[in-house]
């Protein structure tokens, strides 16, 4: 009498197990983190949102079911497509950007970015982090105005 398939090979098991437990443990990471996150779809040419974390919809303002399959120039940079290709083209870089919510309000952000390739060394994802630098521009501002003040006989 024959096994059925799934029991004549017991060895794909643990390894099947464990790809799930490390893909739901970065989903989790990815879930938790306090910086805004987006992944975009490299594979596209309209470079899609495919993914932003809870972080991401509090900063921005956008629930995920919004943001998601809208590229980022729409959704971020009111359709500044020039800016986001040279961002792209920069894979690990790091920017210094104004960026706009879903309410229209500016946010100065730092963008990270970095690039996803797969086992061949095809470009699939870019993931990109946002660190909110509006605190560090509203004191430059005032700095500046006290520089202005100072200046003035």
């Amino acid at each position: 009498m024959a096994l059925p398939k799934r029991l004549q090979q017991p060895e794909n098991a643990p390894a099947l197990s464990r790809l799930l437990s490390d893909s739901a443990l970065c989903r989790a990471a990815l879930a938790a983190c306090g910086f805004p996150l987006a992944m975009l779809d490299a594979r596209d040419a309209a470079r899609p949102v495919t993914y932003v974390n809870a972080a991401f919809e509090g900063f921005f303002g956008y629930r995920a079911a919004e943001a998601l399959g809208r590229p980022l120039p729409a959704l971020l940079f009111h359709g500044d497509e020039p800016f986001v290709h040279r961002l792209l083209a920069e894979s690990n870089s790091r920017w210094k950007a104004r960026a706009w919510a879903k309410d229209g309000g500016p946010r100065h952000v730092e963008i990270t970015l970095g690039a996803v390739h797969d086992p061949d060394g095809e470009l699939t994802h870019w993931v990109l982090a946002f660190a909110d630098r509006s605190e560090v521009e509203r004191w430059r501002s005032q700095l500046e105005a006290l520089k202005s003040l100072a200046a003035v006989p």
